[in-house]
């Protein structure tokens, strides 16, 4: 069994497409919200937001 990937990141919002180019999975956007983590409902890779990453309010 391969370990769930845990990747870094600065922003609430995140695309993930798998990562492994064409067998990878559909490309989908993810929004953390206030939790600080998200976890990609295709590949499960949790995306967790840096220490000290500025979350903006716009766009």
């Amino acid at each position: 069994m391969q370990a769930i990937e845990t990747i870094e990141v600065d922003s609430p919002k995140v695309a993930c497409d798998g990562g492994k180019g064409p067998l990878g999975h559909p490309r989908v956007f993810l929004n953390m919200g206030d939790k600080g983590a998200v976890e990609c409902p295709y590949c499960s890779r949790n995306y967790v937001l840096k220490a000290g990453a500025k979350v903006s309010g716009g766009h």
